[in-house]
């Protein structure tokens, strides 16, 4: 069965096929075009889908939709996308009334899970759990090749756990959270808080300076703070990491010694490890969350 994956961006929507065995046979990108409105972005979406339907000369496959946002369980709108004019539409609902079929849709840290258990650095793995730590923190569960989502669809979303109840306060309400601390974002605050100074995340990874030194002492302490939990609940096979900040070659030693220090018993065996599938994770997580 062909799998048909579309991950739906803020600027672009790539539309990918996969054939039986996984292998890439179709690929496609368009501009999202925001400023001409929801409908107009349903509407392509509908005609991503019908091309790449066509392409296979409408053989049987599933069909998935990757995107930041997820749609709430309650009211069945989209929320949290950072394509702001589907907020709050029934994004599902209309396409599915327009292609006639049913489609499953997921954020981009369930689907960078999927496509990293599937493909990627986690493929063999029974138990894989993914990170995404780039501008925010996410995270995705998969286990036996299924998409562990959780009844409220919270299932992985461990940027917004706890860390430190007296932290810094976070865009979502509480204090501490693990974005807070561990994302491209929290970084850049914290030094700004040292220093009165912003930065880019990569010039103060890259310092020396005495408050560089401080802001990534901290990062990998709560680095192996955030983990450790994960890895105390779910205790997953592997960990694979994406996102930007999974192309700092110290989070695999300083990083992972860390987690070494706060884990249960300090023997770490779960192996932290860089993602295979890179910038292509969302479009074939996509395609193998398809329904």
């Amino acid at each position: 069965m062909f799998k048909i994956g579309i991950d739906l961006g803020g600027t672009k929507i790539e539309t990918i096929i996969l054939d039986s065995e996984g292998k890439e046979i179709y690929r496609n990108r368009v501009l999202t075009l925001q400023e001409r409105g929801y409908k107009a972005i349903v509407t392509t979406l509908a005609e991503c889908y019908s091309n790449a339907v066509t392409f296979i000369m409408g053989k049987e496959h599933t069909f998935g939709i990757g995107t930041p946002g997820s749609i709430s369980h309650k009211t069945g709108l989209m929320k949290n996308s950072n394509t702001l004019c589907l907020n709050e539409k029934p994004v599902l609902k209309d396409l599915e009334r327009m292609i006639n079929r049913p489609v499953a849709i997921e954020n981009d840290a369930n689907c960078f899970a999927m496509a990293e258990a599937s493909v990627g650095a986690g493929k063999g793995y029974a138990n894989v759990f993914g990170v995404i730590m780039g501008t925010g923190c996410g995270g995705g569960i998969v286990f036996n090749n299924t998409l562990l989502k959780g009844l409220q669809s919270l299932g992985g979303e461990w940027g917004h756990m706890t860390i430190d109840s007296n932290g810094p306060l976070c865009y979502c309400g509480k204090r501490g959270c693990v974005e807070t601390y561990i994302s491209g974002t929290g970084i850049s605050n914290r030094y700004f808080d040292l220093t009165g100074k912003r930065l880019p995340t990569k010039h103060i990874l890259d310092a020396e300076t005495a408050e560089a030194v401080t802001v990534k002492s901290m990062f990998f302490e709560q680095f192996g703070r955030a983990l450790s939990n994960i890895i105390s609940i779910l205790d997953p096979d592997i960990i694979v990491i994406g996102g930007g900040l999974s192309n700092y070659p110290l989070l695999y030693s300083l990083g992972v010694e860390q987690v070494n220090n706060y884990i249960f018993g300090h023997e770490l065996d779960t192996p932290i490890v860089q993602h295979k599938t890179g910038d292509s994770a969302g479009v074939i997580g996509a395609a193998w969350i398809g329904i």
